[in-house]
């Protein structure tokens, strides 16, 4: 695939990516009525679970459109993976293979977590390989956010890779509070993941920017 066909792809479909999480979660969190959903108190995965009743660690847990988040979880990981994949092509060597181990990582842990989920029968097989797909996702999404910062060989521009480099450290330390309180769970969890769809969304902004002012130097925007 040509460079100027390959490069606005991706960035197109790392925002488009982010974008629809975004939403998703949105309009699955308004579903519910009774109990409302709570952005610091639940778990986005909370959208996701199929049945009502309380799930685990005195949630209740009732999610009208955990189909919509389901396939949300699913189409972010083959998105997200399919765009770094492309962006992949900018960098050489160890560096690309690692890049692209990371985001096929990351999209298998998101298909895994849009296709298990919790239930009301509290800890499972099913509820276990959605917290590993979770944490996969999350670990590598955020790694490649740090990885982007750190390449200096592409000639990024200063600003963008303090800012990779800030928001994916700050993605994996907000995980590693998610269990300090039940109140603040679903603040931490987000902050792990809003760091990628955050990274990917100007990663792309930029791309694009960079592609319709300056296209002689398009590699220089993104990973």
């Amino acid at each position: 695939m040509p460079r100027r066909v390959r490069l606005p792809l991706a960035a197109a479909v790392v925002v488009v990516n982010a974008v629809q999480w975004v939403v998703s979660e949105a309009v699955a969190a308004a579903a519910w009525s009774h109990p409302p959903y709570s952005y610091a108190v639940n778990y986005i995965s909370d959208l996701g679970v199929p049945d009502c009743g309380t799930q685990f660690q005195g949630r209740d847990i009732c999610s009208p459109d955990h189909a919509l988040m389901n396939a949300s979880f699913i189409a972010e990981g083959i998105l997200f993976a399919f765009g770094i994949v492309l962006l992949a092509r900018l960098v050489t060597g160890r560096t690309r293979r690692v890049v692209v181990a990371l985001a096929l990582a990351h999209g298998v842990g998101m298909v895994l977590v849009g296709l298990f989920h919790g239930s009301r029968g509290g800890v499972s097989v099913g509820l276990a390989i959605h917290g590993g797909g979770a944490a996969v996702g999350i670990l590598c999404a955020n790694a490649l956010a740090i990885i982007a910062g750190s390449l200096r060989s592409l000639g990024l521009p200063v600003a963008y890779r303090v800012f990779s480099i800030v928001v994916g450290a700050s993605g994996l330390l907000s995980e590693a509070f998610v269990g300090a309180s039940a109140g603040t769970a679903g603040v931490f969890e987000r902050g792990g993941v809003y760091s990628w769809l955050l990274w990917s969304s100007v990663t792309g902004v930029l791309l694009l920017a960079g592609q319709l002012r300056r296209p002689g130097v398009v590699e220089n925007v993104a990973v």
